[in-house]
């Protein structure tokens, strides 16, 4: 059975994705923008990380999964000098999980205002 995981982003309408899928015992959390309700976001790359880990963890939840199941994420960040604000924030969720991950970094991501989108893959059982 395909489950939607919906968290109310404008652009998940507008460009047919959804937050989060989970098909059996694998989730797959979609890239997470550091985003307020508002459509603010934080200022600093550690606080848009956080934020971004934020809403990742409640989309797994939504699906049945918790950070514990994470096995793979991924960070995108627009500054390499941001590395290490936004590995200590994604060490604060999964240090002592340590998933598969990589840190790559972009030319840019859809808002100018974001230094971090991230995105999570989890396995249940």
């Amino acid at each position: 059975m395909r489950q939607h995981v919906r968290s109310g982003s404008p652009f998940e309408a507008h460009f047919g994705f959804s937050r989060a899928v989970r098909l059996g015992d694998r989730v797959v959390v979609s890239g997470t923008a550091p985003i307020w309700p508002d459509g603010g976001c934080p200022d600093g790359a550690g606080e848009q990380a956080r934020r971004c880990f934020e809403i990742i963890t409640a989309a797994l939840g939504e699906a049945g999964a918790s950070t514990a199941d994470v096995v793979r994420t991924r960070m995108y960040i627009t500054d390499a000098g941001d590395a290490d604000a936004v590995g200590a924030a994604h060490g604060e969720v999964f240090g002592e999980i340590r998933p598969a991950a990589s840190m790559v970094v972009v030319a840019g991501l859809l808002d100018p205002r974001w230094r971090v989108e991230s995105e999570a893959e989890a396995m249940l059982g």
